[in-house]
């Protein structure tokens, strides 16, 4: 029963970092399905161990550097949120499927299914917020939100895999946050 609420803690952890960085968490669990050598510290099922292989490691350094490069950059950022609104659900569900299979028997669409919604979910709040932060700063605060994204999306990731049950909690949290902040815009906006 714990492996099985652990597992679906990772589902969710991992997902939710993909819609804040596609390419971390994906990293991440390839090189946790790689390494150490004689006992990875995850072990995926076909189709998904596919991501321990090195040219997907490889691929995954290449796009992960793109994508921290474009998200700092104002006017860049908006063009590759568009592009990202198709991956990070992808990505999402392709992590919530892949943790969750390890351990419990989840339908395989019903998985990929959480983590599209879970991954997507994040990825709208994001792209809701980053305008907020555009306005109020003139473009200047996107390269910190986006690093603070990044930190975040390492961090929950990074949890996710070694201490699932937490990284569940901080994703909620981090959601509920960014939540708050939108709203608290949007009434100040009305005022003016």
């Amino acid at each position: 029963m714990i492996e099985a609420f652990s597992g679906l803690s990772a589902a969710f952890g991992l997902s939710g970092s993909a819609g804040l960085n596609a390419y971390i968490p994906l990293l991440l669990v390839a090189l946790a399905a790689r390494f150490p050598t004689g006992d990875p510290l995850i072990k995926l099922q076909a189709p998904y161990d596919l991501m321990g292989s090195w040219w997907v490691i490889g691929l995954l350094v290449v796009l992960l550097v793109i994508e921290i490069v474009a998200d700092k950059i104002p006017a860049v950022d908006t063009v590759n949120d568009g592009i990202q609104t198709f991956i990070r659900p992808a990505a999402g569900a392709i992590l919530f499927a892949g943790s969750a299979n390890v351990i419990t028997d989840i339908h395989p669409v019903l998985s990929l299914g959480a983590g599209l919604l879970v991954a997507g979910g994040v990825h709208a709040t994001k792209t809701a917020a980053r305008p907020v932060v555009t306005v109020s700063t003139a473009g200047v605060g996107n390269p910190v939100v986006s690093v603070i994204e990044d930190v975040v999306a390492f961090v929950v990731s990074l949890l996710a895999i070694l201490l699932p049950i937490i990284a569940a909690i901080l994703m909620i949290i981090f959601l509920v946050a960014v939540i708050m902040m939108i709203r608290r815009w949007r009434r100040r906006k009305m005022v003016m």
